[in-house]
């Protein structure tokens, strides 16, 4: 049973936000705004200062390799705005009207978590995200790879700067196929026109109904690509959720389609 919180937004802070709205924005982009991952450059106060403890200190890596990010990540759809890379699943409804953004109450699961800063961390996110006022978006320049950055204005004056990196939808042109599939928890040898000996995953069909409930399973097929996210651990059965985007500027021998993970639905160990 999942058991959800909130953060309450006192009358007065809400009329202070509103009081403190921008009133033009130009640069502003919405479908810039939904089709990217929003991550937390920098949290600044109203003099333009660095705030710190914004941003978790880096998990130690093994050697030879780099830290693991530790910024909090805003994902924004039609309706509401997700906080990730945290501990529980967090979001909330927004309402943009021109530069102004309003932010309702922060909701996510209740889970205990052994990182106590990620967690301290959620709760400062859940105060701060509804205290939202404001918003820009600065493209990359023109002819540059660049990326774009989101600023988010807060009633206090205080500021987030949120470099944008763009979602998988934006990167294919579509919103995708969703499927779901269970692989099977060993490979199995296949015949791969590149690559001898080689290792198939073995893969079949499932579908749900609006309940939730599996209503066909099908035949088991040889998988002989790979699927963005997911990592096959031997002995491991797994229902996985995936989106298939159209792939761009295929060459002749590779498939026509990307398969990213969305999320694992199942996953059982076989012994």
């Amino acid at each position: 049973m999942r058991i959800f919180w909130s953060f309450a937004l006192s009358a007065g802070l809400a009329a202070c936000a509103a009081s403190q709205v921008p009133a033009r924005n130009a640069g502003a982009d919405t479908a810039t705004l939904v089709g990217y991952h929003w991550q937390l450059r920098e949290a600044r106060d109203a003099q333009g200062r660095s705030q710190p403890g914004w941003i978790l200190p880096a998990v130690p890596a093994a050697a030879g390799s780099s830290p693991a990010p530790r910024a909090l990540q805003l994902d924004f759809d039609s309706e509401r705005v997700a906080v990730a890379r945290l501990c529980n699943s967090l979001s909330a409804s927004y309402r943009l009207q021109g530069s102004a953004l309003q932010v309702g109450p922060v909701r996510g699961t209740l889970m205990a978590c052994p990182d106590a800063a990620a967690m301290a961390l959620e709760q400062k996110v859940g105060q701060r995200l509804p205290q939202a006022s404001g918003w820009s978006i600065v493209p990359p320049a023109n002819g540059t790879a660049g990326t774009p950055v989101l600023t988010l204005t807060f009633a206090d004056g205080g500021q987030w700067l949120l470099d944008g990196t763009p979602t998988d939808a934006t990167r294919y042109g579509s919103a995708g196929e969703r499927m779901f599939i269970e692989v099977a928890p060993e490979r199995v040898s296949c015949s791969h026109p590149l690559i001898p000996q080689y290792q198939c995953l073995q893969v079949r069909s499932v579908e749900y109904d609006a309940n939730g409930l599996k209503t066909r399973v099908g035949a088991w097929e040889n998988w002989y690509g790979d699927i963005q996210g997911y990592t096959h651990q031997p002995g491991v059965r797994n229902v996985l959720r995936i989106q298939r985007y159209k792939a761009r500027d295929v060459p002749a021998d590779a498939s026509a389609y990307v398969y990213v993970l969305d999320m694992t639905v199942e996953s059982e160990l076989v012994r």
